[in-house]
């Protein structure tokens, strides 16, 4: 054997031990009770990514939830529909449970209310109108559940007693969506405030007056601990003002010749409102595309948020001239099947693009999504549309504030202890250093990750960090299934799509031990197997060679023994030859 085989088949036997099954790790140690007087904190999703937020304030025999997010599957999550929270914490104490919090009607904030709620006792839910309905609507999906318990807040300074120990108000924060807030929990010890999603209105750089009057409130109360947004930390400045990026659009529109369509998230609640006032100034119909942009909008009607007289179904798009059609639409990140993506390669039953009609990305790119939106651009320049995007224009602006949005906020908030939240561990740090270059002494200030439990002790003098850490593991909606999936689940599905399948079908005569028939292969994503017929010929030998050096002479055939002999003769031979580390799965029956 020479040095490189040796070689490539250590890193390949690594790979291989590491699909077996391990012993389950316990993924907590024995969390000890809450001392009397102290206040635990638990971020159980959102601080280790951009998503799933979730937050366990506790204090006596209460418990309050701030939050109930989902993050979407990745190419790190293959088969995987939404990754939620870990609730095993709060399971085991829902009799302390009080209420769930919802900041606002985004899903990263209340997506897992269907998956969750129930099995920790479906507490009530605090939340302002617009993030109510957008619950209900998505509760409708799930009829087996029980009925939600929502009460629907105002954003003033009116504090609601919630349990024995806890008062909560809600303020009024600028993101992206209606009804948006920030949380004051009062607490016996001083004010833990969450701020939400949020962003500063401005104009370049400085806050609006409403701004300002919104964190007036802060100047005489005792914040004990700050929990706030991290998303946009890495962004230098203040951002585009929402203003801004109406004015432009309502330029684009007024000048363009043909159809606009303006693609952008449909969370975009409030700029979507805009998006329709501005068709209205101009005489345009607006036809609404896309499952979620629908959602939205008929929200948008029911609260009567907009004049909406002017909207019409897709079906009528060819009865108004082309000088008086807004479209607005999803798919700006390029999903391959949403309505931009369709009209974009022809697919779209009603829209056909043309080169009078003027397109509006009006969206940044979220990481991970660069080439989806190249291949959308690439549909789209091919029909001579003209495209605006916000690297051309000020077409938009994000609804997490910029790092000099987050420094103006810090200096409203008199806060003792700093804990950052809302984005990956990378943000979380670079939020910490910018709170301690403004004062905030390093000692005062909590990174968590997911499962970390911080305690506020002595009335809230100090902070401890426990070494136990509550359950964290991946919690993640697969099919109709919900619960834990195993890290070599994910790792086998990773396999599958980088190297494939090889299937052996062996059968065997149980008194002789020989094979009866030379072995079936079966092979999916590995290697085009009428091209590689020598390949299988070599293969079938040494599978035949392999399980009758098991299988002859032995009474009884111990077959998982001649099946574990396959997997290694097989898997050693193919990565020799191909250098590929297919899933070698054999099936040895006896006859």
């Amino acid at each position: 054997m020479n040095n490189s085989f040796s070689s490539g088949m250590r890193h390949k036997n690594i790979r291989r031990r590491s699909n077996a099954p391990v012993a389950a790790k316990k993924p907590h140690d024995i969390i000890p009770p809450l001392a009397e007087g102290n206040i635990r904190i638990i971020p159980l999703g959102g601080v280790e990514e951009v998503g799933r937020n979730m937050t366990v304030v506790e204090y006596g025999d209460d418990i309050i939830v701030m939050d109930a997010g989902i993050k979407f599957s990745d190419h790190e999550t293959p088969g995987i529909d939404y990754i939620l929270p870990n609730i095993k914490y709060l399971e085991e104490h829902k009799d302390k449970i009080r209420a769930v919090i919802i900041t606002h009607g985004h899903l990263d904030h209340i997506g897992s209310i269907p998956y969750v709620l129930n099995r920790f006792g479906n507490p009530p839910i605090y939340t302002r109108e617009f993030g109510s309905l957008l619950i209900q609507k998505r509760q409708a999906e799930f009829p087996q559940l029980p009925p939600l318990d929502i009460k629907i807040v105002e954003a003033n300074d009116k504090f609601i007693p919630i349990g024995k120990h806890f008062k909560v108000c809600f303020f009024g924060v600028t993101h992206s969506i209606p009804d948006s807030t920030g949380v004051i929990i009062e607490t016996p010890h001083g004010d833990i405030v969450n701020t939400g999603d949020v962003r500063i209105e401005n104009e370049d750089g400085v806050p609006d007056e409403t701004e300002i009057e919104h964190y007036k409130k802060f100047k005489d109360r005792k914040i004990l601990l700050f929990l706030m947004d991290s998303t946009g930390i890495e962004k230098p400045g203040f951002s585009p003002s929402e203003k801004v990026i109406v004015k432009n659009i309502d330029g684009i529109v007024a000048t363009s010749p043909g159809r606009i369509i303006l693609a952008t998230f449909a969370s975009q609640v409030e700029r979507v409102i805009e998006f329709i006032k501005i068709a209205k100034h101009h005489s345009r119909k607006v036809f609404i595309e896309g499952r979620a942009m629908k959602t939205n909008v008929e929200i948008i009607k029911h609260l009567n948020l907009v004049d909406v007289a002017h909207l019409c179904p897709i079906e009528d798009i060819t009865k108004y001239p082309k000088n008086k059609v807004m479209i607005i639409t999803t798919g700006a990140q390029g999903e391959e099947y949403a309505a931009l993506m369709r009209m974009s390669n022809r697919t779209h039953k009603q829209i056909r693009l043309e080169s009078t009609d003027t397109i509006v990305l009006s969206s940044s790119v979220i990481p991970g999504n660069e080439r989806a939106i190249s291949k959308l651009k690439d549909n789209l320049y091919r029909n001579d549309s003209k495209i605006i995007t916000y690297l051309d224009s000020d077409v938009h602006t994000s609804g997490h504030g910029k790092r000099g949005e987050i420094e103006w906020l810090h200096k409203q908030i008199p806060y003792k202890f700093f804990m950052p939240v809302h984005g990956n561990h990378y943000m979380l740090k670079m939020h910490a250093e910018l709170a301690t270059r403004i004062g905030c002494p390093r000692e005062n200030i909590i990174v968590p990750d997911n499962g970390s439990i911080i305690e506020l002790q002595d009335g809230g003098s100090k902070y401890v960090r426990l070494a136990e850490k509550a359950p964290s593991e991946d919690m993640v909606v697969e099919g109709l299934s919900i619960g834990d999936i195993s890290e070599v689940v994910i790792r086998d599905r990773k396999m599958l799509a980088e190297d494939g399948i090889f299937v052996v079908i062996a059968l065997v005569n149980t008194r002789t031990g020989h094979l009866k028939k030379s072995p079936d292969i079966i092979a999916r994503g590995f290697v085009y197997l009428r091209e590689s017929q020598e390949l299988l010929s070599e293969a079938r030998h040494l599978i035949k060679r392999s399980i009758e050096s098991t299988t002859v002479g032995a009474n009884p055939i111990n077959f998982d023994f001649a099946k574990n002999a396959v997997v290694e003769d097989v898997s050693r031979f193919l990565f020799q030859r191909t250098a590929k580390a297919p899933i070698v799965i054999p099936v040895i029956l006896g006859a």
